[in-house]
């Protein structure tokens, strides 16, 4: 068994040893906040309400098909602490679709921003 991914995860990997992650297919994608913490927003009468933070992630997603050659959305969800979405990639004969156009970090912007509640709009 591999060594888990910088020993922090509970298992070593999710991906399927022989399976070609570049081809055409549907994926399922989670992405979580670090610790867990509360930053897309809150659950209020089973409403989803998107702070700021919130927002940017739905934007971003959204904006997935301009930066990455032939990919489509499915279902997406943001929850308070992390997404959910299906991914489609669509493989031509002369192009693997795995490969970028363009990046976006939101790492030093995101250095800036907390969790806070009153940034929810009700």
């Amino acid at each position: 068994m591999t060594e888990k991914f910088r020993n922090k995860y509970r298992i070593p990997s999710t991906r399927l040893p022989h399976w070609d992650y570049a081809g055409s297919s549907a994926y399922f994608v989670t992405i979580c906040t670090r610790n867990r913490e509360y930053y897309f927003g809150r659950i209020v009468n089973g409403t989803m309400l998107l702070s700021p933070i919130g927002k940017l992630a739905d934007e971003c997603w959204q904006d997935i098909p301009n930066h990455t050659r032939n990919v489509e959305l499915d279902a997406f969800m943001v929850m308070p602490n992390h997404v959910h979405g299906i991914i489609i990639l669509n493989d031509t004969d002369d192009d693997k679709n795995v490969e970028p156009r363009h990046a976006l970090s939101l790492h030093p912007q995101m250095a800036a921003i907390s969790p806070d509640a009153s940034q929810i709009d009700t």
